[in-house]
Formats: C-alpha cells, structure tokens, sequence
C-alpha cells in the first residue's frame, strides 16, 4: 500500500490536520487536538463507508487521561478558588483573605497550565506509517514553538506564572499606589494578554484555520468558555487600575464581578476538560 497524497491544514505556519489517502482509497486524518487529548487518529480503509477512530496504544492512553485528570482538576479548583477570592473581596469580609485565596487558586492555575504543557509534550505522534500513533518517551519539557499545542499550553503556562507575580505581591502591604500599579496592575494585565494569545492558538488549532462555531466539538466549548474567561479576566483587570491622582481603582465592581465570572469560566471548562479524555 503506497502512499500516493498528503494534505496539511492549519494556519500560518501551524499544521493542525494531517490527511492521507492511498492510492487503494484508504484514508487517514491525524488531527493536534484529537491526538493530544484522546491519543486518536481517523481511519478508513478501502471499501469502507464509515471512517472509525484509531487509539493510540494503552501506555498512551493511560498517560493521557491521568494528564487530563490533573489539569481539569487544577482549573476547576483554581477557577473555585478564584471566584470564592473575588467574593471576599466584593462582599468586603477582608483583602487579606482574599488576597491569600487568590495566591492558593493561582498555584492551582500553575499545576494546570503545566500539566497542559506536559500534555503537549508527552502527545503521541503520526509515526511515518500511516493510521498509527507513536509512542514518546516520557519528558518533562520539550522546545517546540513550531507545534501550535505546544505553543499554545506553553503560553497559557506563562501567563500562569505572570499571574502568579501579581498575586503574590497583592499580599504585601503599605505599597504605594506607583507601586501597586507596577506590582500587581501590570503582571495582571500581562497575564491576561497570555491568557488571550493561548486561547486563540487554541481557536486555530480546533479550528484548523481562522476561528469560528464548532457547536458539535467538546474541544471547541471548552476552549471557548475558556477564552470567554480570558476576556472578563482582562475587563477585570483594566478596571483594577489604581488611579493615581485619587487612590482608588477605575471600577472596583467591575474588577471584582468581572474576576468571579471569568474564573467561573474556568471552573466550568475544567469540568468539560474531564469528558474530553481517552
């Protein structure tokens, strides 16, 4: 059997689905996410009217859905977290203690954005037959800004980590409003513009090109009500800004609401980030 085309998607220079057909009339699709997440390639041989999924072997699969079950468990907690942090704060039981609850869920967003990576870096990959998936040897990091899920879960790690900036400065006190600005209003708003730039690579590679409505693909919602997380993350941000002149913040409603609905998000996409497993 020879292999007689290859058709690539994607956008930019990202490819997100890998097409071959045989000159028999086999086909088989490899596609980023489908691969990462359920370890899955889509086959049909020659005769078929029915393409059927293709699972990786079962020292991938397990790998994957003990990846999957961490990180959905790290934003479901760390979104808990962080709407239970904005409560405090808009119901005014105390900015200490809602400042602590913030730093506890932002560790949960560190273990969840790099457990995603590793989810990345440990993904099985098309072997050069085709229908088959590869099995890696286990790394814990890897260097691979060509891939779009690496990219992507590499990002969202970052802005982990930013985020994780600001949250510990929030608890230091007597800054002054300079100082809070640099401290904690501007790793936020970093923070955010990682979120967003993760999401959208995440909304290309579902997509495989310009982003759109995938309303059949668990995949898609969960990257979009993470995105939409991103964005009320990033309005709560810009209405954290201290003003200098006065002292006080553009918006502390805003600021607050806009947190406890974005991390709601978050939470919400962890719990589907659970049903999208091997």
């Amino acid at each position: 059997m020879s292999r007689i085309e290859r058709t690539a998607e994607g956008a930019g220079p990202f490819i997100t689905r890998l097409t071959w057909r045989l000159s028999d009339g086999a086909t088989a699709v490899w596609e980023s996410r489908a691969a990462r997440k359920r370890g899955l390639l889509t086959v049909r041989a020659a005769g078929e009217s029915e393409p059927r999924s293709r699972q990786a072997d079962s020292a991938s699969v397990g790998r994957l859905r003990r990846l999957n079950a961490w990180a959905a468990g790290a934003f479901m907690v760390g979104g808990g977290l962080f709407a239970s942090g904005a409560a405090v704060a808009q119901f005014g039981t105390g900015h200490r203690t809602g400042a602590w609850i913030y730093f506890v869920g932002g560790l949960f967003f560190n273990l969840g954005g790099y457990v995603s990576l590793l989810q990345a870096v440990n993904a099985p990959r098309q072997d050069d037959g085709i229908g088959a998936l590869a099995t890696r040897r286990w790394r814990w990091w890897s260097y691979e800004p060509g891939r779009i899920d690496w990219l992507s879960t590499f990002v969202l790690f970052v802005g982990t980590l930013v985020f994780g900036i600001n949250l510990l400065s929030s608890l230091l006190q007597g800054l002054s409003v300079e100082e809070v600005n640099r401290l904690i209003w501007a790793p936020d708003m970093v923070g955010c513009a990682l979120f967003l730039v993760s999401g959208h690579l995440a909304l290309v590679e579902v997509c495989h090109g310009r982003p759109g409505i995938r309303a059949r693909d668990l995949g898609w919602w969960i990257v979009a009500v993470n995105q939409l997380g991103s964005v009320l993350f990033l309005g709560a941000a810009l209405a954290d800004f201290t003003r200098p002149a006065t002292g006080s913040l553009v918006n502390v409603d805003i600021a607050n609401w806009g947190t406890l609905t974005g991390a709601v998000c978050f939470s919400v996409g962890g719990v589907l980030q659970y049903f999208e497993r091997p």
